[in-house]
Formats: C-alpha cells, sequence, structure tokens
C-alpha cells in the first residue's frame, strides 16, 4: 500500500493534507501512515493464517516508538539487531518473548540484557558467539535459546552492500561449516537449539534466489534433526523489496508466503519472518522545501533544505526515491537534479528529475520510510528532523525536531 495519493493537485497521506503538515511542523520532515504500516504487516500475517508463525518487524528499518507501538499492538513480534533496539522494543510496549536476536557483533552486555529480558531466541552468527553466550547464560542460571544463521552462499541479486548471503558476506556460519557448529550448540550445557535462520539480502525483487535459499535451509534442517539436533522453526529473515520506481515490480507477499507454506508442509517447523522495508518503507514520506533553483550551470540544480545527513540512502546506495511537489501551481516544469546544502558533491537525492517548482515549494519525498531517519545523523552539525504520524485525518508528532543546542549539550571545552 503506497501511503501518497494525489487529489485535486495536492498530495495527501490517508486524511491529512502533506502540505498542511510542512506547514504545522516545518522541514525537512518524516511523515508515516499508520494504515499502511498496519496493512503491510497484515498482508504477511494474513498470508499465513492456518500456520504456526511469527512475523517479526525487523527494527532497524525505522525504530521510532510510533511505529514499534503500532505494531506491537498488532501481535507483532521484533527482530532487533542491538541492545538499543530491544529497549526500545520494551518502551513501546513490545514483548521480549517475541524478540528475535540477529546481528554479528552482540556484546557481553547486550546478551546479559537480553537473556534477562527472556527473549524469544538468539540468531547466532559465529562458533565464538556460541561460546560467549554459553558463558554468559551459565553465571546467570539460565539457558540461551539459540538458532544458528546460515549463510547458505545465495546470490540475491540486489546492491554488493545489502547482499547478505555469499560466501565473501560477514554474516552468518559457512554452509559447509553448519553441522559442525550445530554440533558444538547442542553439546554446551547453557545453551537451548531451537531453530535454523537464514538472510541473504535486502531489497530482493526476484523469488527465485528466496527459493534457492529456501530449499538449501530447509534440507540442513532435516540433516540436524538426523543428528539427534531438534529444530522446532526455520526463519527466513526478510529482504523482500518495495517498488521504489513505476518499472519495479516487487514479489508478490502472499505468492511467497504460500510458497513457503506449501514446502514447509509435513516438516513439523514453524515460520519465523523478519521483513522491515516491506513493512514500512512505502508508508513514509520525507518532506522537504526548495531553497533555491541554480541554473546557471552545466545542469539545473534544486537546493532543498533536505541532505544526505536526513536520507542518505541516494548516497550510499545509489537508490532511487520518487520526488513530486506538494502541490501543482502551474510551475514551468524543468529536469533538476535535486541536491541538499551538506558540504559533499555525494549530497543528491536525485537526478534528472521533470519538475515543476518554484524557491519555497514544498517537495515529497516518496518511499523514504525505511532507513531513512532510522540512518540519518547530525553532519554539518545539523539538527535531526521531526517526525509526524498520520492516523485517519489527524497528524502526531511522534519525535520534535532536534534543537542546534541539543546537538551539543552533552559537549564540554577545555580550561
Amino acid at each position: 500500500m503506497n501511503a501518497v495519493r494525489r487529489q485535486d493537485g495536492e498530495l495527501w497521506m490517508e486524511g491529512v493534507r502533506l502540505a498542511d503538515v510542512a506547514s504545522r511542523y516545518g522541514t525537512p520532515c518524516y511523515v508515516y501512515s499508520r494504515a499502511a504500516i498496519e496493512a503491510a504487516w497484515r498482508s504477511f500475517d494474513d498470508a499465513l493464517a492456518g500456520t504456526d508463525h511469527l512475523v517479526c518487524y525487523a527494527v532497524k528499518a525505522n525504530s521510532n516508538l510510533a511505529v514499534l507501538g503500532i505494531l506491537a499492538r498488532l501481535g507483532s513480534g521484533f527482530d532487533i539487531v542491538s541492545g538499543g533496539e530491544l529497549a526500545r522494543v520494551q518502551a513501546a510496549g513490545g514483548s521480549a518473548e517475541r524478540v528475535i536476536f540477529s546481528g554479528v557483533g552482540k556484546t557481553e552486555a547486550e546478551i546479559g540484557a537480553a537473556l534477562a529480558a527472556g527473549i524469544r531466541c538468539f540468531n547466532v552468527e559465529s562458533e565464538p558467539e556460541l561460546e560467549r553466550l554459553d558463558a554468559i547464560a551459565g553465571a546467570m542460571g539460565r539457558r540461551a535459546p539459540v538458532s544458528l544463521r546460515v549463510n547458505p552462499d545465495v546470490d540475491a541479486r540486489t546492491h554488493p552492500y545489502i547482499s547478505t548471503g555469499l560466501k565473501g558476506n560477514k554474516f552468518g556460519i559457512a554452509h559447509d561449516r553448519a553441522l559442525a557448529a550445530y554440533d558444538l550448540a547442542a553439546g554446551l550445557a547453557n545453551l537451548e537449539v531451537t531453530g535454523i535462520d537464514c538472510h541473504i539480502g535486502s531489497q530482493i525483487l526476484d523469488m527465485a534466489p528466496l527459493e534457492e535459499a529456501l530449499e538449501r535451509v530447509v534440507e540442513l534442517a532435516a540433516a540436524v534433526a538426523a543428528r539427534g539436533i531438534p529444530i522446532r522453526h526455520i526463519d527466513l529473515g526478510g529482504g523482500l523489496g518495495i517498488r521504489y520506481r513505476e518499472e519495479e515490480e516487487a514479489i508478490d507477499i502472499g505468492r511467497w508466503c504460500r510458497a513457503v507454506v506449501a514446502r514447509l508442509a509435513g516438516t513439523g517447523l514453524s515460520l519465523v519472518l523478519e521483513p522491515g522495508r516491506a513493512i514500512v518503507g512505502n508508508a513514509g514520506v520525507l518532506l522537504s522545501r526548495v531553497e533555491y533553483l541554480k541554473l546557471d550551470k552545466s545542469r539545473r540544480f534544486a537546493i532543498v533544505d533536505a541532505s544526505m545527513s536526513e536520507l542518505i540512502r541516494p548516497a550510499l546506495y545509489e537508490a532511487w526515491h520518487g520526488i513530486e511537489p506538494l502541490a501543482t501551481l502551474g510551475r514551468p516544469e524543468a529536469d533538476y537534479d535535486v541536491v541538499g546544502p551538506v558540504c559533499e558533491s555525494s549530497d543528491v537525492l536525485g537526478t534528472d528529475r521533470r519538475l515543476a517548482i518554484a524557491p519555497g515549494d514544498g517537495i515529497a519525498i516518496l518511499s523514504a520510510g525505511a532507513y531513512g531517519m532510522a540512518m540519518s545523523s547530525n553532519y554539518n552539525s545539523r539538527p535531526r528532523p521531526c517526525e509526524v504520524m498520520v492516523d485517519g485525518s489527524r497528524a502526531v508528532q511522534v519525535r520534535p525536531r532536534e534543537t542546534i543546542a541539543a546537538l551539543f549539550a552533552g559537549e564540554a571545552t577545555l580550561e
């Protein structure tokens, strides 16, 4: 569900005119649709109805408490990659019993906090992590539930920075070492082996690599069980892409879920999925305002008040986001490179965009709900933007804009 529509020349999200949000809260400003978030999560949960499953939202995609709270009320689980994300889930009302802890570098403090909270499972990514978990759980008088993240060596056919399932990636345990790793886990007194996990990448638009990974992991689960090590669940991670461009075709979520259910039939395995971008990506936009039109160069530049500090994906991944004016005002059309004020040539939000804009006009950068605010920074001492949640006809600020004073409140000068 794309959260934005144009009505009478104006961009709307649910029952709210985005120009009104920009006027009230200023720009840059992230805006999210509650209805779009709920509909996207339910598309997974409904497709898996009748199957023992848990849809765990990948918190790293967008960790605002309002987003997490909406999903917690739906009964969502959560996939976390840090102790901070666990604290956010708990603060938003999420249940630790529905939390999966992924990530390659879990610290002793993070592991201890997760064990104390009683999370559902650790997705373990190396043999040394198994040994650390065993030691910490033993010291706390607990048994740590573990699932091993196996690297199936499958090419996700996505950007190399968000590909995670190949031999050369830092993630997971190599497929050819997996059985030995399970033997190690089963022999450690303070661990309880519960499942098997994989995640091959992000923004995947082709089902073929997902199906290949599924097959390899199901076969491995059977081999592990044959060694007398019980496997109760299979975690297929996330990675399903969204439609950023008109010509792109996203994977049909219902079709993918049905394919997984069919393959798992008769195995006795429950299913865990970890979608992130697929739930929040198209539910959010970044509002900005045109500051200057720079027409005296070899290219036309629209300089706006948003930047790579607010949305780094175009600079980091050469990612494409749709850009539209908030209102059609009869401006002449021209091709622009839309750029921000940050002192880097990579501070480009979009190139060769056909836009009818003038200084002072508002614009919306579309499909910005995932990895936007979550990856934002204070580079160039820029305060991070506010965040607003649209719920029907109301717009609620769910995080205020940072102040300049807050940027250095914790710093000190020398005498």
